[in-house]
């Protein structure tokens, strides 16, 4: 399976404030490899959340934003000194830093897993749908495709996106449309960077969900039914041990 493409960035925050004022520089790494040539290095220089001037190691200046940051930078960029820092940073924070990344975090991984379900179709020519969701899993790519009898779905398929969780986790949705044969097998399978062989999920097509979903509550209420009788059946037992009769004349 191809590997990943992997963007993150990096920041650094140096904040100065005065009487109501906020005045601060963010500091940025682009990268998808640790190879310095795939690294972008990005200073931006900030007024009350307004961009005034950015040093972007791809441009090899600065570059200003509004009139007081263009002044800015064309004193900067006329400053070896300073264009030599900016320089510099790439390598000296960027590199170091992704290095870090990908030894305690983007390098690992995280395994999928599946619930294969059925749902009810839009109007359309076909009677039935099954979903396949694919939770928890990192990193983003991943490839999820159907097998009907062994052999690739190409047609009625529609996935979502990779959607990210907020936590590095992702899930990802695909949806199959088709009329049920009777004998056939139909399969979701996944294929991730933390897989050693595709996942595969078989359909079970003997019952609909809602149909176990049916029985599964019936049963358990058969069970609290029965568990309820015996209980009242011990209460009684009991208190009848416990009960004194007075003859009558």
């Amino acid at each position: 399976m191809a590997s990943a493409f992997i963007s993150f960035s990096l920041l650094f925050i140096s904040l100065w404030t005065a009487d109501g004022f906020l005045n601060y520089a963010v500091n940025r790494c682009v990268f998808n490899s640790t190879e310095l040539k795939d690294i972008e290095y990005i200073y931006s220089a900030y007024f009350n959340k307004v961009e005034l001037a950015r040093f972007s190691s791809s441009l090899d200046k600065f570059v200003g934003y509004t009139e007081y940051g263009m002044k800015n930078a064309e004193s900067w960029n006329n400053n070896p000194s300073v264009l030599a820092q900016r320089r510099g940073e790439k390598e000296r924070y960027c590199h170091h830093n992704i290095g870090n990344w990908y030894n305690n975090i983007v390098s690992k991984s995280a395994m999928p897993y599946v619930r294969l379900r059925s749902v009810t179709p839009p109007g359309g020519k076909h009677v039935a749908m099954l979903v396949c969701s694919v939770f928890d899993f990192y990193p983003k790519h991943i490839k999820v495709f159907w097998l009907r009898d062994g052999q690739e779905v190409t047609s009625d398929v529609t996935s979502t996106d990779e959607l990210a969780d907020a936590d590095w986790y992702y899930q990802i949705h695909s949806h199959l449309e088709y009329t049920p044969r009777s004998g056939e097998k139909i399969s979701c399978v996944v294929e991730h960077a933390s897989l050693k062989q595709p996942l595969v999920t078989d359909w079970d097509p003997s019952m609909p969900e809602s149909e176990r979903n049916k029985i599964a509550i019936g049963a358990s209420g058969l069970i609290l039914g029965l568990i309820l009788s015996l209980a009242g059946f011990i209460y009684y037992k009991t208190k009848a041990r416990g009960r004194i009769l007075v003859p009558t004349n």
